[in-house]
């Protein structure tokens, strides 16, 4: 089996399921590393990485999907939900203004009261605020799109139309989790099966906005469940989604506080992982690896064929359920410089088939 891999990768060939399971199981991490690096090369520099500066804002923790593995969500009526106005969230977009980011992703809950007309006036009055400045944001996730696209009665590509005729650039793949129906139905039935995923997902790129790929691991998916996720991924990226998904993020779910508990994975299975994801979606330019949840081990993540990451102020969701947000950002840059990286401070990505991050001037 490894001779066989080992010779696709090097014609730039495509490796399937069962390999991918053999890589993830049997084979040693200097392997994996070493052909995870291979295909990573064919899009990127090898001695290269890109970063950027960014916050998570929550504009609203009131959700009714009641997915056990989030400790973020308060149901309507409870003590502690919030809906941010429009002046409480410019102020967080200002605070990452100051601190040198450039990206706000806006991630939020199913609120049962917000409707389409919601997010398009709240996403626009923000884009007119910042017109002109060094800034790109990232208006909420596929889930959340699907949610109030039902919510208002509106189809997905009639949704999807209206929050791009209002100016919105980005729908990211985020509530992903892991894209398998028996998974979903263990832990959150009240979202969405994977086909109405991809359906929304493909409307939302025809519109002309952008997307993204994630996938979180370590709650207590099987492997089978996380290939499932990938080759779903793999094969919407061949087809609908024609290349147009721009970057994949895994990251590896926080368990505290959280009604279905549990331990997190391991650094190295979370690099292992990361490897496998990287040789097996060869169709997608840019792994990144998650700070957010790992913190200076996701730097490690660089040898095993992600070629971006981000250094988060703040994301509600994520905290919440333990991750740690540090301020030291400059300690997780040389963390990539000791792992033999050159950091390359880099502009949002450009919509459209993924191409190489084009580099920003060092921020303030």
């Amino acid at each position: 089996m490894r001779a066989g891999i080992e010779a696709k990768v090097a014609a730039g060939g495509r490796i399937g399921r069962d390999e991918a399971a053999w890589l993830f199981t049997e084979a040693d991490d200097a392997t994996l590393s070493r052909l995870a690096r291979e295909v990573r090369a064919r899009f990127h520099r090898p001695d290269e990485v890109s970063w950027l500066k960014m916050a998570i804002v929550n504009y609203t923790n009131v959700c009714v999907a009641r997915c056990d593995y989030c400790a973020f969500y308060r149901f309507p009526g409870e003590s502690g939900t919030y809906l941010l106005s429009t002046e409480q969230v410019c102020a967080k977009v200002d605070a990452l203004l100051a601190a040198g980011g450039s990206l706000v992703g806006f991630n939020g809950g199913f609120h049962p009261d917000l409707r389409v007309s919601h997010y398009v006036d709240l996403f626009s009055a923000v884009r007119a605020r910042y017109a002109g400045r060094p800034i790109e944001f990232y208006e909420m996730t596929v889930a959340e799109f699907m949610f109030v696209s039902k919510r208002t009665g509106l189809d997905y590509a009639e949704s999807a139309r209206r929050f791009a005729a209002a100016g919105t650039r980005w729908i990211t793949g985020g509530g992903a989790e892991v894209l398998d129906d028996a998974f979903r139905l263990r832990h959150s039935p009240g979202k969405y099966k994977v086909d109405d995923y991809y359906a929304a997902q493909q409307a939302i790129l025809d519109a002309g906005m952008g997307s993204t790929a994630t996938m979180v691991i370590g709650f207590d998916e099987s492997l089978g469940e996380r290939l499932n996720h990938l080759e779903a991924l793999r094969r919407f990226q061949d087809g609908p989604g024609a290349g147009r998904l721009t970057s994949f993020l895994c990251w590896t779910y926080k368990p505290g506080h959280t009604a279905l508990g549990g331990a997190e994975v391991s650094t190295r299975e979370y690099l292992r992982w990361l490897a496998v994801c990287r040789i097996f979606l060869d169709n997608i330019v840019h792994l990144r690896t998650s700070v957010l949840t790992r913190n200076e081990d996701a730097l490690l993540g660089l040898a095993y064929g992600a070629n971006d990451f981000d250094l988060p102020t703040e994301d509600e969701v994520t905290q919440k359920a333990g991750a740690i947000v540090r301020d030291d950002h400059a300690s997780v840059l040389e963390a990539a410089v000791r792992a033999g990286f050159r950091p390359v401070h880099r502009r949002a990505f450009p919509i459209g088939p993924g191409r190489p991050a084009e580099p920003a001037p060092p921020p303030a």
